[in-house]
């Protein structure tokens, strides 16, 4: 699969050319909640980062060990920490804080490979065969506070987009709230249907007046 990329689509859309028709055929076979997976991230920081403190540590490992072999005497860290793990039992305090810090590493390690993160990117719906898009969450925010200012009577409005939920808060200086909360809510919903996503967010509107809080 190649990586995302950015196409002269509107901004905050990403754009993935599929593979081969076999393997698209084998998604669909899935049915309609495969063709909307969500983006997977290369973890390539992660992985940098452990492949460079792999090679660091096997490399001095392996340094040491072809020291002797050549006749000189084992470095003072080797020995050192040879001594230690012959020497402290299992349920010394370091032991006991080096394996919490392993095992909490190596579970950072799984849910990593086990998930697919980039989760600033909502799936869109498939209009093509072949191409996979998704829109940028701060992207399908701008859109909604966008829509919102256009009401009659809103002031400013703050939008928060989660994967599930677009959290709308407005300020409205003028005409009653719930005539505001309802327009806000007949325009939002028609512009969530607009974004084109796979799985439409939930709406949760609020309306204040100014200076008031809630």
């Amino acid at each position: 699969m190649s990586e995302p990329r950015e196409t002269e689509e509107p901004a905050g859309t990403v754009l993935e050319q599929t593979p081969p028709p076999a393997r698209e055929d084998a998604r669909a076979e899935e049915g309609g909640a495969g063709r909307h997976r969500r983006f997977w991230s290369a973890r390539r920081v992660p992985a940098g980062l452990l492949a460079f403190l792999t090679l660091l540590i096997a490399g001095a490992f392996l340094y040491d060990v072809a020291a002797v072999r050549a006749g000189r005497p084992a470095t003072g860290w080797r020995r050192e920490l040879t001594r230690n793990l012959a020497e402290r039992p299992l349920d010394d305090t370091w032991v006991l804080v080096g394996a919490g810090v392993a095992a909490a590493l190596g579970l950072w390690l799984l849910l990593l490979a086990l998930t697919p993160g980039l989760r600033f990117l909502l799936p869109m719906g498939r209009t093509r065969p072949g191409v996979r898009a998704a829109l940028h969450r701060a992207a399908a925010a701008t859109v909604l506070r966008d829509r919102a200012m256009e009401v009659a009577g809103v002031q400013s409005v703050r939008v928060r987009m989660r994967r599930t939920r677009a959290d709308v808060r407005a300020v409205s200086h003028f005409r009653g709230l719930d005539e505001v909360r309802a327009d806000l809510d007949t325009v939002l919903g028609d512009a969530v249907r607009g974004l084109g996503v796979a799985r439409p967010p939930a709406l949760s509107v609020h309306v204040r007046r100014p200076g008031r809080k809630g």
